[in-house]
């Protein structure tokens, strides 16, 4: 027998639903913090922050514009942004950190940040199209695949594909725009 599916967590109206964000999000949202400031303290700070942001604002929460996770992922970048700045006003506070883990850990780059988190969000947004205007993106942009290549396997003609391709990032745009991620 297997064991029950996961709960998908959507919002956080419950302490309950809360622990269940925790366990899905906290480990990823740890790492990406560890990256970013390069302490284990900085890291756990910022995830229990993040959480704490969210409860605040629990009630802004639109899940048709962004899946808990993304919502999570934006709130930590912002966490993370705050926490570097303080740092950078306060370099004392660098001295106080964990060194063996600073000089375990990453560098904090925050490009890094970015970049994971861009593409949380295109992944969020993609689920949004259909599945033919979905596919053509990926092959063609994402798998970095030759029109006539994906064409041949869809079985369409590349004009066909080109074109789902040209209004696949209409949509993908409508919807970044939607969810509100600037370029």
């Amino acid at each position: 027998m297997s064991p029950p599916p996961a709960r998908v967590v959507t919002d956080l109206s419950t302490p309950e639903a809360v622990r269940a964000a925790y366990a899905a999000h906290g480990d990823e949202l740890y790492r990406l913090s560890l990256r970013a400031l390069g302490d284990q303290g900085g890291a756990q700070d910022a995830v229990q922050e993040t959480f704490l942001r969210a409860w605040r604002a629990r009630e802004t929460y639109d899940v048709g514009r962004a899946s808990l996770r993304t919502w999570l992922f934006q709130i930590a970048r912002n966490v993370v942004v705050d926490a570097q700045r303080a740092r950078g006003s306060r370099p004392w506070l660098r001295a106080l950190a964990d060194h063996p883990t600073l000089e375990e850990a990453a560098p904090a780059v925050p490009d890094g940040w970015e970049e994971q988190l861009r593409r949380i969000l295109v992944e969020d947004a993609l689920r949004r199209l259909g599945e033919d205007h979905r596919r053509a993106l990926a092959e063609t942009y994402l798998a970095d695949r030759p029109y006539p290549e994906v064409a041949a396997e869809l079985g369409i003609p590349e004009s066909t594909l080109r074109s789902r391709v040209f209004y696949g990032l209409k949509a993908l745009r409508v919807v970044m725009e939607e969810m509100e991620v600037r370029p």
